[in-house]
């Protein structure tokens, strides 16, 4: 008979193991492509019909998950990672030819010319923004009665965000401002009266942020459904640090380390190291954790609802900074001032798997990772990143390497961040490319040949998940580069064409899949949400 000693470290074992939303011995595969990189007729990829196909096309391939990046309204630079809220939706991704089919549009208010390979912000953002308005004028003035029910819940069950983001936008409009830090002083300070007083004064403007949430809501709501149908999960994104101009902090002040005058006391950045000799300032306000960890953390745990409604398991992007984040001293010229300071660590993740059943989660645990980041992923069986462009500088003991792996792992051949492994492989030197064919086990190929042999690495490695950027599967060179990180434009602006997302270019995907083993495996855990 065993102890009690015994059976309590086998229930330890065992509830240490159902917090990954991997089961042992799990396999699957996915790729890596955001919504707005998607076909679709108007100029930007939408949760319109082409989500569908492309749905259809994982499914067929035999991949089980699609990561997208963050899906939240975006700002400065138009970054996925720097959202005007951390609950709102994009309206851009919003797809007129639904709205057509719920009579808020006709077909010729959505004329318009685009191009079909990148993404024309100064030209898309004016453009959606005008069929927004006209839907709301056509849904004020009656059309669409029966989609009404349905608005008036929605704005109800949301209202504890979508009050405050609605307002917030609204403003941003009337004073066409950069920052909410611009507005009049009792507006940036939130004194009640001047809340009422601009809530009178913008009715108009605040439904139709609450409508476009809703329509938003409604059509990505379906895409989840249309997606488990077909056996594809969704893998969403979410930014450690939340923008500074954001309804998150205008909302909520109390929650980050701000001065007297609603500023930034500290700034979020990384430090000096390989890639920057004066690391890098971000510019995102730091957390008041102590201020989180007397509401039980529920700003943080309603965060995640929110894209966990839309998604079935979420990146934690920056995981580290949950353990301990620099923090820049506002008005530092450089990032090389900071200090590291501790984050809510432990005391977080019990919270979350008390208030959400689970902890559906990635960490991307790049970067400088210490004794302390290792550990909170080892307690709660988080599964970490590796990416295989990082593997060959000739250490047997780095991490990236496939023999190095753990289970808990999802290995990408690259990021949204990275080169294209094509475009990563050309600049190679001599020396690492003959380390990537040697770790491939087979002679020195083409340039050609690097990323699906990247791909194959990914594939048959111990790690439960493995995924690629779509550019990677096509073969893409520096045309397919999403993001250059520290370059302020130019970013987030590629799209695949219908083209790219034929049949054929998937069926030596789908093989691959097959032979190792990955061929569209759905977890058993789904977190009790």
């Amino acid at each position: 008979m065993r102890s009690l000693l015994e059976r309590d470290a086998m229930e330890d074992r065992k509830t240490s193991a159902s917090l990954s939303p991997f089961p042992p011995g799990y396999r699957a595969s996915g790729l890596l492509l955001h919504a707005t990189s998607l076909p679709a007729p108007y100029g930007i990829g939408d949760v319109g019909p082409g989500t569908y196909a492309w749905i259809d096309r994982l499914h067929d391939a035999g991949q089980g998950w699609w990561q997208a990046l963050p899906l939240g309204p975006t700002g400065y630079g138009d970054s996925p990672y720097s959202c005007l809220s951390s609950f709102a939706g994009n309206g851009l991704l919003i797809s007129p030819e639904f709205l057509i089919e719920d009579g808020l549009l006709r077909v010729d208010d959505c004329k318009g010319a685009f191009s079909p390979s990148t993404i024309d912000y100064d030209v898309v953002i004016p453009y959606k923004h005008r069929l927004l308005k006209v839907a709301w004028s056509r849904f004020h003035a009656g059309a669409g009665k029966d989609l009404i029910p349905a608005f008036q819940e929605f704005c109800h069950s949301r209202a504890a965000w979508l009050e405050d983001y609605a307002l917030y936008r609204a403003l941003k409009e009337k004073f066409k401002s950069t920052s909410y830090l611009d507005w009049p002083l009792e507006l940036i300070r939130r004194e009640p009266s001047a809340l009422a007083k601009a809530r009178k004064a913008l009715p108009d403007e605040i439904d139709q942020v609450r409508l476009a949430q809703f329509l938003l809501n409604r059509q990505a709501k379906r895409i989840k459904e249309y997606a488990r149908a077909k056996d594809v999960r969704l893998i969403g994104d979410l930014p450690f640090f939340v923008s500074l101009d954001s309804s998150d902090v205008w909302a909520n002040p109390e929650l980050f380390l701000l001065d007297e005058q609603r500023r930034p006391r500290f700034l979020a950045g990384v430090p000096p190291d390989y890639f920057s000799a004066q690391g890098q300032l971000w510019g995102n306000p730091v957390y008041n954790w102590e201020a989180h960890a007397r509401t039980g953390y529920a700003w943080f745990a309603d965060r995640i609802r929110a894209l966990l409604a839309h998604v079935d398991v979420i990146r934690l992007d920056h995981f580290r900074a949950f353990a301990a984040a620099w923090h820049v001293p506002a008005g530092a010229a450089t990032a090389e001032s900071g200090e590291w300071v501790p984050g809510p660590g432990p005391e977080l993740f019990n919270a979350l798997r008390n208030k959400l059943g689970g902890l559906p989660f990635i960490a991307e645990d790049l970067g400088l990772i210490t004794p302390d980041v290792s550990a909170l992923l080892d307690q709660f069986r988080i599964p970490g990143t590796r990416v295989l462009q990082f593997a060959f500088d000739g250490n047997a003991d780095n991490v990236h390497l496939p023999q190095n792996y753990s289970a808990n792992t999802v290995v990408y051949t690259g990021t949204h961040d990275n080169a294209t492994t094509r475009e990563w492989f050309e600049g190679l030197p001599q020396r690492e490319r003959q380390r990537v064919w040697g770790l491939a086990r087979r002679p020195e190929g083409e340039i050609r040949e690097a990323a699906s042999e990247l791909i194959h690495l990914a594939w048959t490695s111990p790690a439960a998940l493995a995924i690629t950027p779509l550019q990677d599967l096509l073969n893409m060179g520096r045309e397919g580069r999403m993001n250059v990180p520290g370059l302020a434009e130019g970013n987030w602006r590629w799209r695949a064409t219908r083209h790219m997302l034929s049949p054929g270019n998937f069926q030596w995907l789908k093989d691959l899949t097959q032979r190792s083993n990955r061929f569209r495996s759905v977890p058993v855990m789904e977190a009790a949400l």
